[in-house]
């Protein structure tokens, strides 16, 4: 091994030691305290190795095949929320919440992506120094994640590996791939669009933990693989030209698909995409089927005899057909039945509870949510 690369990996080594020593002596890389850490191996690094520049011809390409792939990542992970229902988190958008949260965020995930580039660079391609490299940007991710009490039990062991230490190995797989490849540029965009939804969304998908780890784990897998395809393709200036402008122009539809979906599911707006869950309504509408709700602002007089109307009814949402209304004291009253029921809803309903009119409905894609609900 040359001295340059015994001197990097003694260099990572240090790291290592000291990363486990913050996990289980003093946890106390989080925040600003993570960038100054940042800050500090950067301005070690350049002291004993030097920079090297990034200029690799194919990042804008690279840049926009993160973005195809992300694109397509949140238009499946928003079809889950059909499956999994979705949560609405805290309001992030404060002062506070900028300065602690978005700024140190922001900042580690650049200077920690320009320290692993420059990291592999000089490692010049030896197969130790990557994977020694690799495995300091897991320890990195897993910071704050475990301590002495995570290896006490088989389960505790099994359950820190699968939630947190395989997705933070594809992650990071993916992420050195780039930087070797391309540079520094690509994974700082992945990781703040992967890292930063969570806070900038007004409405994520709510799967559970253990689904939530296993599409963290494949998806970049799966970013990787077209990486490795964009880069066994033959390639010159000409080609990648088209290339460039045919990936930015299948964007458009990407994006348009992603905007409908969550203007349906998010239940914010006019249209409401909701699942069946019971086969009251058949043979109308079946159990498992997607309908399109169009709110109405809760009018009962503006209502038909005969519509299917979803309607709020002890903190469930029912949709059924509306077979009856009556006036009392100026005020009118409805009256639903499944079409499946013998029986009228014993429950009268006032425009308060009038959630919306179903106008649409898509068959059976919603029947994951109730099979999984079932289990």
């Amino acid at each position: 091994m040359k001295n340059g690369h015994k001197r990097l990996l003694f260099f990572e080594l240090i790291i290592i030691v000291l990363l486990l020593l913050n996990n289980f002596v003093s946890s106390i890389l989080s925040g600003y305290w993570k960038v100054l850490f940042f800050i500090i191996l950067l301005v070690l690094f350049k002291f004993l190795f030097g920079f090297e520049k990034d200029r690799n011809r194919y990042w804008k390409s690279v840049c926009l095949e993160v973005i195809i792939f992300l694109l397509a990542y949140f238009l499946i992970y928003y079809l889950s929320g059909l499956i999994f229902s979705f949560y609405k988190p805290i309001n992030y958008y404060t002062f506070s919440n900028v300065k602690n949260i978005f700024i140190p965020l922001v900042l580690s995930i650049i200077l920690k992506e320009i320290l692993r580039y420059m990291m592999l660079k000089k490692s010049e391609g030896s197969k130790r120094l990557i994977v020694s490299t690799s495995v300091l940007f897991i320890l990195i991710d897993l910071i704050g994640k475990f301590n002495a009490g995570t290896f006490k039990t088989p389960y505790t062991i099994f359950m820190f590996l699968a939630l947190y230490v395989l997705p933070a190995v594809s992650k990071n797989v993916v992420c050195s791939y780039m930087s070797i490849k391309v540079g520094y540029r690509p994974p700082i965009l992945y990781l703040l669009v992967i890292e930063m939804h969570v806070y900038l969304l007004p409405l994520i998908p709510n799967p559970n933990e253990y689904i939530y780890a296993l599409l963290q784990l494949l998806a970049p897998f799966v970013l990787l693989y077209r990486l490795y395809v964009f880069y066994k393709a033959d390639r010159d200036e000409d080609i990648e030209r088209v290339v460039h402008k045919k990936g930015i122009l299948g964007l458009i539809p990407c994006a348009i698909m992603i905007s409908i979906l969550a203007y349906l599911t998010s239940g914010y707006f006019r249209y409401h995409a909701l699942v069946i869950g019971s086969g009251s309504m058949v043979p109308n509408i079946h159990k498992g089927d997607v309908v399109i709700v169009e709110k109405n602002g809760g009018k009962i007089e503006d209502l038909k005899i005969g519509q299917v109307i979803a309607v709020r009814h002890e903190n469930i949402i029912v949709v059924h057909r509306l077979v009856k209304k009556i006036q009392a004291n100026g005020q009118y009253y409805a009256y639903t039945k499944g079409d499946a029921n013998n029986d009228i809803d014993s429950y009268k309903i006032s425009d308060d509870m009038i959630y919306g009119v179903v106008n649409v409905k898509i068959p059976y894609i919603g029947y994951p949510t109730v099979w999984l609900n079932n289990l």
